[in-house]
């Protein structure tokens, strides 16, 4: 009989988009139980040691982090395998570095540096619309946040901008056609482009297409798609291919160029 919380995670087992390699041992850092999905998170030790190699060690990140110089969101953290996530922004004040947890082409986190004006919001998507104790009305984010007395403009699948100082909301932009969105899962994850068509499907899965910067349209379901703009101008910066997926062919001329120059 199991009991309590499963504290081990298999190097295979680990998500992909971690690219941690088969060989180097058995076992993968389990992200902590937090305001991201195990699947769809990054814990703090595979950001620093990993992608940032400010590290070489598991033991390497723990003194980091209990010297109390890494915030997420503008709050210190010091657990080696805090869950961060979509849009979180993770600040090392000793560096002067700032990032934003964003997905490039390939459905990864990217290592995306950001100014610190730029650090200090992040948007989430709207998850669910409710009234609480007392008859407070409350919004519920992606990222597991509670505000209170939200705009009643504000609905389910639109997308708020945050303070993270206050962690009040200073924004919004309704999930509408003709607003710019990333696409969190699927196939098309991390590519970036303009709501073009919502097809309901009562009883099923919502469908809705989207077009990006390159004139080529594909579908999603309505769960994958994260409004990041008005219009078609993001309120954060974008990852170096700005969320456009080439195909396999372009893909190899644009290697094989940079390879001639």
């Amino acid at each position: 009989m199991a009991r309590g919380p499963k504290k081990h995670l298999k190097r295979l087992a680990a998500p992909k988009h971690w690219m941690l390699d088969k060989l180097t041992g058995t076992w993968a850092p389990r992200p902590s139980a937090g305001p991201h999905k195990l699947r769809e998170c990054l814990p703090l030790v595979v950001f620093l040691r990993n992608r940032l190699k400010y590290a070489l060690t598991y033991k390497e990140v723990m003194s980091i982090l209990m010297q109390r110089l890494v915030k997420v969101d503008g709050k210190v953290r010091t657990d080696t395998t805090y869950p961060a996530g979509l849009m979180d922004t993770i600040s090392l004040e000793k560096t002067g570095e700032n990032f934003r947890l964003i997905y490039d082409i390939k459905g990864r986190f990217a290592v995306h540096r950001i100014t610190a004006e730029e650090a200090a919001y992040k948007l989430c998507k709207v998850k669910k619309v409710k009234l609480s104790a007392k008859g407070v009305p409350v919004i519920v984010t992606h990222d597991g946040r509670t505000v209170r007395y939200p705009d009643p403009l504000v609905k389910v699948n639109d997308t708020v901008k945050i303070e993270l100082e206050t962690g009040k909301i200073t924004e919004f932009v309704k999930f509408e056609s003709g607003n710019l969105s990333m696409i969190t899962g699927g196939r098309n994850m991390g590519r970036v482009g303009v709501i073009t068509h919502r097809e309901k499907h009562p009883g099923g899965f919502d469908i809705v297409h989207v077009k990006d910067a390159n004139e080529r349209s594909f579908a999603t379901r309505l769960t994958n798609v994260f409004v990041i703009g008005q219009g078609n101008k993001p309120w954060i910066s974008l990852p170096k291919e700005r969320g456009l997926k080439l195909t396999i062919a372009e893909e190899r001329d644009k290697r094989r160029n940079a390879a001639k120059n």
